[in-house]
Parts: C-alpha cells; structure tokens; sequence
C-alpha cells in the first residue's frame, strides 16, 4: 500500500460512487490523503490501513429503528464495544439494529463493508441521521472509505465537520460510547 495526494490519476475501473466522492471532496477545496488495498472487511485489515494513514479509520455502523422510520450513521472507534442500550438511551430511540444493506444502498450508495460519513453526500432528502461518537471528534484526522472498501482516506475532523457536513446539509449529535461489559 502506497500513500497518496488525493484523487487517483487514472479513474478507470473505479466505480462512480468513489469517483463522485473525489469530486465532492475537490469540489468543497477539501484535501486528503488516500490509499488503495483489498477490501477492508475486517478490524485487522483497518489496523494495517491505520499504519499507512496514521490515523484510526473509524468504525462506521449503519443502524434503524425497529420500525424502520428511522437511520442513523454512528461513527465510533474501532476498539469500542458497540452496546445498543448504551447508545439508545442517548438518542431516544429504542430497538435499534443493523438497517438492511439495501437501505445502506437506497440512502447512502453504499454497500456492506464500505460504510463511510461520505455516504451522507448520496442522502439529498436527509433521511439519516448522524452520530459521532466523542472521540472520534477529538482527533485531528479522521479515516474513512470513499463509498468503496477498497480505498480508505485521511482528512482533518475540522474538514469534515465545517465543510464537507454543511455542504450535505447534515448535522450531528455527539454521543458518548464506553462500550465496557
């Protein structure tokens, strides 16, 4: 794996989904680091996209409630235990689960494995919401897939947070995960 400036060069047999993600990151005057590697489908593989980047690529969960009314995007550490209970007390939402890979595909053009606050530029009628866990917010960079596993990128949290969220029109709630037993 190789660390580079942005954009790759040549964007043939790169899907539209991470293409559009460069546009809307160059678009926005966003700068980024990026790398390619096999799919990243497991924390292991993350760990070593980590020590390229030199950032902890977060863990990203797609999630519902049971009656599917309402998503929500929680980024949290990678280390962290997710507890439901933990988190639905905090955002009022009881029974909350896994949404279905086809609401991840209808909400964020996004599949199973390559879950990413990028998705969030795909969600125009803002039906998810965001949840970031405090740490996460407290680290200078944050990691993530361009809607595909096999790249992952670096970006200032500031970048993300004043440019790339305003010009998607999302907002977040921050939350506090111990995800201790």
């Amino acid at each position: 794996m190789e660390l580079y400036d942005g954009r790759p060069e040549n964007i043939e047999g790169r899907l539209t989904r991470e293409v559009r993600t460069y546009d809307y990151l160059d678009n926005l005057g966003i700068e980024y680091k990026r790398t390619d590697h096999a799919p990243a489908d497991n924390m292991e593989a993350c760990n070593e996209i980590d020590a390229i980047l030199g950032v902890l690529i977060c863990k990203n969960l797609f999630l519902c409630n049971r009656q599917k009314t309402a998503f929500y995007l929680l980024m949290m550490p990678g280390e962290k235990k997710f507890k439901t209970k933990e988190l639905s007390s905090q955002i009022n939402s009881a029974r909350l689960s896994f949404a279905d890979s086809e609401d991840m595909l209808k909400y964020l053009d996004i599949e199973p494995g390559a879950v990413s606050i990028m998705g969030l530029m795909n969600d125009t009628e803002h039906q998810v919401k965001l949840l970031i866990d405090e740490d996460v917010l407290n680290g200078e960079y944050i990691g993530c897939h361009p809607c595909v596993c096999t790249s992952s990128l670096k970006l200032k949290t500031e970048d993300l947070m004043k440019r790339f969220l305003p010009a998607t029109g999302h907002d977040y709630t921050t939350v506090k995960l111990l995800g201790e037993d």
